[in-house]
């Protein structure tokens, strides 16, 4: 009998770019708690982490901060991380994600692989609808770009 659950393509959200940075610098601007609070999250977002151990089964804790003054706060573990690869965690505050971000040298710039699957197709849903999910990793991707081009003038 075929398991139809391992359709997963219904609670999915997939980007990829390639940014104008070689793969160690997008490499360390994601690993490193005082770079990622600088381009983390959607347009008009900052952030405060309080934790970033980047090491399977190291804990990421950070409260995002919105526009409106809103505070989201969020909790991940790290379950896999492979240097210049790979990172997946798992995003265990509401909603459930497994993210996955593959990281491709290409020369000096990098190709960035950013998946999120969502526990459910409810939580999927409603994430989108509610909070622009899709849009917010748009955003977030194009910060991350801007933040590492800026990096290599530095």
């Amino acid at each position: 009998m075929e398991n139809k659950d391992n359709n997963t393509k219904d609670r999915e959200l997939i980007i990829s770019r390639t940014l104008n940075a070689p793969v160690e610098l997008v490499w360390e601007v994601w690993t490193n708690r005082e770079h990622i609070a600088n381009w983390w999250g959607p347009n008009g977002f900052t952030n405060t982490i309080t934790e970033m151990n980047v090491i399977p089964g190291g804990k990421w804790n950070l409260v995002m901060h919105s526009p409106d003054g809103t505070d989201y706060e969020n909790e991940s573990v790290f379950k896999e991380v492979i240097l210049h690869k790979k990172i997946v965690y798992d995003h265990i505050s509401n909603p459930r994600i497994l993210a996955t971000i593959s990281f491709e040298a290409q020369g000096d710039k990098t190709l960035i692989t950013w998946h999120m699957l969502f526990e459910t197709r409810e939580q999927f849903i409603h994430t989108v609808k509610t909070f622009k999910a899709d849009e917010g990793l748009r955003q977030n991707v194009e910060k991350l770009d801007a933040y590492v081009t800026a990096m290599k003038v530095i």
